[in-house]
């Protein structure tokens, strides 16, 4: 087939351009469609983690309730080993310690929350972890082991059991002052959760308070705006039987 002389012209360009840059070309678009590859290679093995997950979580949750605790402790250890990736590894690690520490078997639970408290991706699941890893620890007799449990920057939602938990491992220690203004700082951030949560809450804080010799006046329910009104959801999941009731 013959070529005029322009497009004869433009064929010898697009092959000295080839010759130059070919190589180069082919690099990127192989680069490209690998990258592609690879990820939906990923979005599939994180659904297939997910889904055999989801599984072991199931049969998670029918042990617990049977209160099966080896079988607990079996299939909560091959989920932190195999799919320690997912949220379902951390939502196993918080059931089995609750679990554990309702069977009396504190050491067991206390591995269970360090674990989430050091690998947990969701921050909210970190710090239910660290507030019920400082209880385990502070019922163990280590206070010093459980203030450091607390260590690290607290979500504003948690502040108010942070610094109630901080006050019973100063009281533990017998520093009361330091335990004081904890409980102190606690009642002044009640601000923004519901009327029935804050005073259920403030009576709680009185208590300890009294304990240690000092009595002080509730913060003012007023204070909060109708967008204050509903307890940040975190806090709720934060407790035991001193504090909100905590994320299982």
């Amino acid at each position: 087939m013959a070529y005029d002389l322009e497009e004869q012209e433009k064929l010898d360009e697009l092959k000295d351009f080839w010759n130059r840059r070919g190589t180069l070309v082919t690099g990127v678009i192989v680069a490209a469609a690998l990258a592609v590859l690879g990820y939906r290679a990923w979005n599939y093995y994180q659904a297939d983690q997910a889904s055999k997950a989801a599984v072991l979580y199931a049969q998670l949750e029918k042990a617990i309730t049977a209160k099966q605790m080896p079988l607990v402790r079996e299939i909560t250890g091959t989920m932190l080993d195999r799919y320690s990736a997912t949220a379902y590894a951390e939502m196993a690690a918080l059931a089995a310690a609750r679990a554990n520490i309702d069977a009396g078997d504190l050491k067991a639970a206390e591995a269970q929350l360090k674990w989430t408290a050091e690998h947990a991706g969701d921050p909210e699941y970190r710090w239910v972890a660290k507030l019920r890893w400082a209880s385990v620890l502070l019922d163990e007799g280590s206070p010093e082991a459980a203030s450091k449990a607390l260590e690290g920057d607290v979500p504003p939602h948690f502040e108010v059991a942070v610094a109630d938990r901080r006050g019973d491992i100063l009281a533990a220690q017998n520093q009361s002052e330091a335990a004081r203004t904890q409980y102190q700082a606690a009642l002044s951030k009640l601000g923004g959760l519901s009327s029935d949560v804050r005073t259920a809450y403030t009576n709680v804080l009185q208590l300890k308070l009294d304990a240690l010799g000092s009595v002080v006046a509730a913060p003012p329910t007023a204070a909060a705006s109708p967008a204050q009104v509903t307890p940040p959801a975190p806090l709720a999941p934060a407790a035991d039987s001193s504090h909100p009731t905590e994320k299982k």
